[in-house]
């Protein structure tokens, strides 16, 4: 597949309409434009605890969600990206840091490093913030709403520096200049295309991408990269073992890439794409997100092992999939949904009653139980405790428990592999488990 109609998910049609409609008026000579379009954006705006501000996003298949959580925006760029990225050790140790921004939307993420930076009495450390979004209008609503912190005024002023660059918009009218030893590039547009540049640019021949995106990476670009789509259902083109794949080739050694979703297939397209991943920060949601590294040293905690069991183990765990890091959200989530469909009772349990989880457990006889053993039966494994049942979740355990004498896995990304392996291995008959 190979779509060109590849439909963002961006902020509502009637709030992007009303944003350009204004900056076409001040294309033409309406010096006021800006203000009353600020003005005009206020009954979209929700203020969150913090005081900060986000909006809704627009519709796709009738579902819509915040760009932010509504316990503060200001704080969740904090404790979900700042704070996890260790980015403060950084800016101390390093004589440069580079972060990559994606899906930068209002700047918050951007703004809450760059106030870091500033706090830091006598700092020497160069700081690189290159934001990507995917809608000018977005862009431009950042130069609409009410700043939390000077440092957000500052990332403004880049913002319309570049849109004014781009002719989207005819006046100068932020104040707060760069700093000095702060380089602020703002990417309007798709950010596979500005990851397949990155990559290219670090090649010999442009030629040389695709067999290249899946070698490791020993000179990376970026120390921290967020990952701040929306929600991967609604946006699955940047959640990807393919995408993962690029970021790899940008992403430093020792760098961090952080976002916000604890969902199965975006943990287990990172494990495919060979990083290795931890559970992030919780902040007004009952689950933290992700962060993925090249280096396992730098995941501080593990995921849960009920979630390693249903990327190992489930369709849940199936990848979104983008080969050419070019097809529209609806060709990536058919072809997810035409691959479950392929692997459920087949390849893999079916997600629905979460069989995985129940594994080596005493469980009450019940409705759930026989729906449990029902798809256990189906795989081709006896009971809950069968000798299949240990062989396959004892890589979660710290001696073997399968009597087959197994090697003990440090690290989340490791049992994923290993116990999806073993479980291939039953299917196919690989091995024999009696």
């Amino acid at each position: 597949m190979n779509e060109k109609e590849n439909i963002a998910l961006t902020l509502p049609i009637e709030v992007l309409r009303m944003v350009k409609e204004h900056f076409i008026k001040e294309k033409k000579g309406d010096p006021t434009a800006r203000s009353r379009a600020a003005q005009d954006l206020k009954k979209f705006l929700i203020e969150t605890a913090d005081g900060s501000y986000t909006l809704n996003s627009g519709e796709i298949d009738g579902s819509s969600e915040t760009m932010h959580t509504h316990h503060g925006a200001v704080e969740e760029s904090i404790k979900k990206y700042i704070e996890p990225s260790h980015l403060k050790d950084k800016i101390i140790c390093k004589d440069e840091v580079r972060i990559l921004d994606t899906c930068s939307g209002l700047g918050y993420n951007a703004a809450v490093a760059l106030d870091l930076w500033q706090s830091i009495q006598n700092n020497n450390c160069k700081l690189n913030l290159d934001l990507v979004e995917i809608s000018r209008e977005t862009l431009a609503i950042t130069l609409l709403i009410p700043s939390p912190l000077i440092a957000h005024e500052i990332i403004k002023k880049a913002v319309e520096d570049e849109l004014y660059n781009e002719g989207f918009l005819s006046l100068k009218l932020e104040k707060e200049e760069t700093p000095k030893n702060v380089d602020i590039n703002i990417y309007c547009g798709d950010a596979r295309d500005l990851i397949k540049n990155s990559i290219e640019s670090k090649l010999a021949k442009p030629d040389e991408l695709k067999s290249k995106i899946n070698e490791d990476n020993d000179d990376g670009i970026y120390d921290i990269i967020f990952l701040d789509p929306f929600s991967p259902l609604l946006a699955p083109e940047l959640y990807t073992p393919d995408f993962f794949k690029a970021l790899k080739q940008i992403i430093k050694k020792d760098g961090l890439i952080l976002t916000y979703t604890s969902a199965a297939p975006v943990r287990s397209a990172f494990i495919e794409a060979g990083f290795n991943v931890g559970e992030g920060p919780t902040f007004g949601r009952k689950r933290g997100g992700t962060i993925a590294c090249i280096s396992p040293e730098l995941i501080n905690k593990d995921l849960l092992k009920d979630d390693e069991r249903m990327i190992a183990l489930s369709d849940a765990g199936t990848p979104f999939r983008d080969p050419d890091l070019n097809d529209s959200s609806q060709s990536i989530k058919l072809r997810r949904i035409n691959e479950r469909k392929e692997v459920r009772g087949k390849e893999k349990f079916a997600s629905t009653v979460k069989t995985p989880i129940y594994l080596l457990e005493d469980m009450e006889d019940g409705r759930l139980k026989r729906r449990v053993l029902k798809n256990l039966h189906k795989m081709g494994f006896e009971d809950l405790k069968s000798p299949k049942s240990m062989y396959v979740v004892c890589p979660q355990y710290p001696e073997c428990i399968c009597g087959r004498g197994c090697e003990s896995f440090n690290n989340s990304s490791e049992r994923v592999n290993e116990m999806s392996h073993r479980l291939h291995q039953i299917i196919k008959k690989e091995i024999i488990i009696n």
